[in-house]
């Protein structure tokens, strides 16, 4: 039998992608082995958000060729759309393909090993109008699932290609994305993590009539589906509707993911983003006063061009003063083709390390002040499938997002929603908890 591996970098919206594209090839006919195995084809799902994504890229490539000389190397995805020359020159590459065709990848594989010389297959993004379909149809993990439901994004900040790597926005007809969902919740599913490029978007290609709301509200009655999370949407994307929704609805976890980038707003307005630090604080005292309990996660960015110490500081003492429940934080990395490249005052590593790590610690502190304030509470808890490598130990997570470790776990808990008293902290991001017996 043929076999492929698969190696994703990036966002959750990436694992999706791969996920799909493995059930492309297991109807083909081929088997999905590990990625550090000998196969037939690596198929490389990139991403090019930093330059660490890209570069990352590149050493996949070529790994996957020293396994097998005779492998054919397909590189996708963010990556391979915005640079595909430069794609197709990294040594063992077969064949480039974008963010689109994917559902043509097994053909194009087939083409790519009588080829040659690299097979160059990506398209222009900007004249892509269709959501493309690539349903997934069962996950290995049947806990928690990703649904895609939006792609594109038209807001253009200045220091990110995505735009350029995944074209305008594109959303899903609500009826696939309920048939994907039941049949999902079929396999044992229990909470379903809607992700898009640029989510709060969803709709918008759509009609008046169609918005992310509306979606949540088609997916809440169906049976055996327990949890409906958010992964990432803009500050002016949450609606006074959604508020309430989430307030009433336990089906609807109370957390949400906001980027915020910085807390500054002249480098905000360099980002090109479309808020102010007032206009997130607001928004966010909002969310606390209809829904307390509330989880909200943040994106951070440090080394903007032009962020000087005084700069900074206005984002480290904004980030504490909101306190979020958890932190990414990630430096800023020059991309080609964006108006940021082209800014003066661009900031030396050193000095956004520095930054990354005064954040980090930061983080971490306001997670642990989040998690305290459940210590003794009982919380229902969705145990994943897997144990922990580390610690064998179960765990999983709460309706808004702290990862809870049971400390008497047993088979039977996995892929099921258990009732927990959390007991302490357990390292600096998570808790321990003790079943509560029924």
């Amino acid at each position: 039998m043929k076999t492929v591996a698969f190696y994703t970098l990036g966002c959750k919206v990436n694992l999706y992608d791969t996920e799909s594209m493995m059930r492309t090839f297991e109807d083909a006919g081929y088997q999905i082995i590990d990625f550090k195995t000998k196969a037939d084809v690596y198929v490389v799902n990139t991403c090019t958000v930093t330059h660490e994504g890209a570069r990352k890229s590149r050493q996949m490539v070529r790994q996957a060729k020293r396994r097998n000389p005779d492998s054919v190397v397909a590189v996708v995805g963010c990556y391979s759309q915005v640079a595909p020359e430069e794609v197709a020159q990294i040594t063992g590459v077969d064949l480039v393909a974008g963010t689109k065709m994917r559902h043509e990848l097994v053909t194009l594989v087939e083409e790519a090993k009588e080829a040659k010389l690299p097979l160059n297959c990506v398209g222009q993004m900007m004249e892509t109008e269709e959501f493309e379909e690539l349903p997934v149809e069962e996950y290995k993990e049947r806990t928690r699932a990703s649904i895609k439901v939006q792609e594109g994004c038209n807001q253009y900040c200045s220091y990110c290609i995505i735009p350029y790597a995944r074209g305008p926005v594109r959303s899903r007809k609500p009826g696939n994305a309920l048939r994907e969902v039941r049949n999902l919740v079929e396999t044992g599913v229990k909470e379903v993590v809607l992700t898009g490029i640029h989510l709060g978007a969803y709709g918008q290609d759509l009609g008046a009539e169609m918005n992310l709301v509306e979606l949540i509200k088609m997916l809440l009655p169906i049976e055996g589906l327990e949890r409906i999370r958010l992964s990432s949407i803009e500050i002016t994307e949450v609606t006074d509707e959604m508020i309430q929704l989430m307030a009433v609805e336990t089906k609807f976890c109370p957390h949400l993911h906001l980027p915020l980038q910085a807390g500054s707003d002249p480098i905000l307005q360099a980002m090109n983003r479309p808020y102010t630090t007032n206009m997130f604080w607001r928004e966010v005292k909002k969310l606390r006063e209809q829904i307390p309990d509330i989880a909200i996660t943040t994106d951070v960015m440090v080394g903007f061009p032009g962020e000087t110490e005084e700069l900074f500081s206005q984002t480290f003492d904004f980030v504490k003063e909101i306190g979020f429940s958890q932190l990414h934080v990630f430096k800023y990395s020059i991309r080609q083709g964006t108006p940021a490249a082209e800014m003066d005052n661009q900031l030396p590593k050193q000095i956004k390390t520095e930054r990354s790590e005064k954040l980090r610690q930061l983080g971490d502190k306001l997670t642990l002040s989040y998690n305290d304030q459940f210590i003794g509470q009982v919380i229902p808890v969705l145990i994943e499938e897997e144990r922990d490598q580390t610690t064998g130990m179960l765990n999983g997570v709460t309706p808004n997002y702290i990862r809870v470790y049971l400390s008497d776990g047993d088979d039977a808990d996995r892929g099921n929603i258990v009732e927990v008293r959390l007991v302490n902290n357990y390292g600096d991001k998570a808790i321990l908890g003790e079943k509560i017996s029924v």
